[in-house]
Protein backbone atom coordinates (compact mmCIF):
# COMPACT_ATOMS: atom_id res chain seq x y z
CA UNK A 1 0.00 0.00 0.00
CA UNK A 2 2.26 2.41 0.84
CA UNK A 3 4.42 1.88 -2.89
CA UNK A 4 1.03 2.39 -4.05
CA UNK A 5 0.49 5.38 -2.44
CA UNK A 6 4.11 7.04 -3.27
CA UNK A 7 3.51 6.17 -6.88
CA UNK A 8 -0.14 8.03 -6.71
CA UNK A 9 1.79 11.36 -5.20
CA UNK A 10 4.47 11.34 -7.49
CA UNK A 11 2.43 11.10 -10.54
CA UNK A 12 -0.16 13.31 -8.93
CA UNK A 13 0.67 16.37 -11.65
CA UNK A 14 0.11 14.05 -14.46
CA UNK A 15 -3.47 12.18 -13.25
CA UNK A 16 -5.24 15.96 -12.66
CA UNK A 17 -3.56 17.88 -15.75
CA UNK A 18 -6.82 17.74 -17.42
CA UNK A 19 -8.31 19.56 -14.99
CA UNK A 20 -5.67 22.83 -15.40
CA UNK A 21 -4.82 22.50 -19.21
CA UNK A 22 -8.08 22.88 -21.08
CA UNK A 23 -7.03 21.23 -24.54
CA UNK A 24 -6.12 17.78 -22.52
CA UNK A 25 -9.28 15.22 -22.56
CA UNK A 26 -9.81 13.37 -19.14
CA UNK A 27 -10.63 10.46 -20.67
CA UNK A 28 -8.77 8.53 -23.03
CA UNK A 29 -11.50 7.79 -25.50
CA UNK A 30 -9.56 8.99 -28.50
CA UNK A 31 -7.61 5.70 -28.00
CA UNK A 32 -10.23 3.94 -27.09
CA UNK A 33 -11.82 4.79 -30.72
CA UNK A 34 -8.11 4.34 -32.43
CA UNK A 35 -8.12 0.68 -31.11
CA UNK A 36 -11.70 -0.08 -31.49
CA UNK A 37 -11.53 -1.19 -35.16
CA UNK A 38 -8.50 -3.60 -34.60
CA UNK A 39 -10.24 -4.89 -31.69
CA UNK A 40 -13.65 -5.99 -33.40
CA UNK A 41 -11.55 -7.77 -36.43
CA UNK A 42 -10.00 -9.77 -33.68
CA UNK A 43 -13.10 -10.96 -31.67
CA UNK A 44 -14.50 -11.72 -35.51
CA UNK A 45 -11.72 -13.19 -37.02
CA UNK A 46 -10.51 -15.09 -33.62
CA UNK A 47 -6.86 -13.77 -34.09
CA UNK A 48 -3.94 -15.10 -35.21
CA UNK A 49 -2.16 -18.18 -34.70
CA UNK A 50 1.54 -17.72 -34.92
CA UNK A 51 3.47 -14.55 -34.24
CA UNK A 52 3.78 -13.61 -38.07
CA UNK A 53 0.48 -13.59 -38.43
CA UNK A 54 0.44 -11.27 -35.10
CA UNK A 55 2.69 -9.36 -36.56
CA UNK A 56 1.80 -9.17 -40.07
CA UNK A 57 -1.69 -7.82 -38.32
CA UNK A 58 0.07 -5.25 -36.05
CA UNK A 59 1.61 -4.16 -39.21
CA UNK A 60 -1.14 -3.77 -41.25
CA UNK A 61 -3.76 -2.29 -39.15
CA UNK A 62 -1.12 0.19 -38.13
CA UNK A 63 -0.69 1.33 -41.57
CA UNK A 64 -4.60 1.21 -42.60
CA UNK A 65 -5.24 3.20 -39.36
CA UNK A 66 -2.49 6.08 -40.07
CA UNK A 67 -3.43 6.26 -43.89
CA UNK A 68 -7.77 7.29 -42.25
CA UNK A 69 -6.15 10.06 -40.22
CA UNK A 70 -4.11 11.14 -43.26
CA UNK A 71 -7.42 11.15 -45.03
CA UNK A 72 -5.51 8.88 -47.57
CA UNK A 73 -6.78 5.58 -49.43
CA UNK A 74 -5.10 2.05 -48.20
CA UNK A 75 -5.79 0.60 -51.37
CA UNK A 76 -4.06 3.17 -53.79
CA UNK A 77 -1.52 3.12 -50.80
CA UNK A 78 -1.03 -0.49 -51.34
CA UNK A 79 -1.69 -0.49 -54.99
CA UNK A 80 1.43 2.06 -55.75
CA UNK A 81 3.61 0.08 -52.91
CA UNK A 82 3.14 -3.07 -55.02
Amino acid sequence: MLRFSKKLRKDYESQWLFANVESVESTNHHAERCLRPAVLWRKRSFGNHSAAGCRFTEQMLTGAHTLKLQKRSVFEYLKSAL
